[in-house]
């Protein structure tokens, strides 16, 4: 068996973008799964372009057991964007600072991609992220 997951666009237009990531574990976890693939999100309507990475402006979860659960820059090396803590949930707005920006290096993609950490049988997680989304 494998873990069941969802990614799923709740909206995709030419500035924001809303995903909705769930899971629920059979004990196997997730390493860097990618759950957010910029280039599958629309282009820029007035021109095209294609969609090149994200800023995270807001983030709701909720998370049952799991020692941590990890939201990743995709690059060479991935970067932790943030890290979620076991058995918690709650809204984080970021807006007034700009965002979570992509830190990562060399190989960035604008992916974002998720780890579980000390998955167990029926660990889950819901998280919804809203995007500022970034072309060219």
């Amino acid at each position: 068996m494998a873990d069941a997951v969802t990614s799923t666009t709740i909206s995709d237009g030419s500035h924001k973008a809303v995903i909705q990531i769930t899971g629920l574990s059979d004990g196997t976890g997730e390493s860097a799964v990618t759950k957010v693939d910029v280039s599958a999100l629309n282009s820029r309507p007035s021109d095209g372009t294609a969609c090149s990475g994200v800023t995270i402006q807001k983030l709701y979860h909720s998370v049952v057991g799991y020692t941590q659960v990890q939201l990743l820059w995709d690059a060479t090396t991935d970067t932790i964007a943030i890290a979620l803590a076991e058995s918690s949930n709650g809204h984080m707005d970021f807006t007034d600072v700009g965002g979570i920006k992509n830190t990562s290096g060399s190989g960035k993609t604008g992916d974002i991609q998720l780890t579980t950490v000390g998955a167990a049988n029926l660990d889950s997680y819901v998280i919804i992220l809203e995007l500022l989304k970034q072309y060219g």
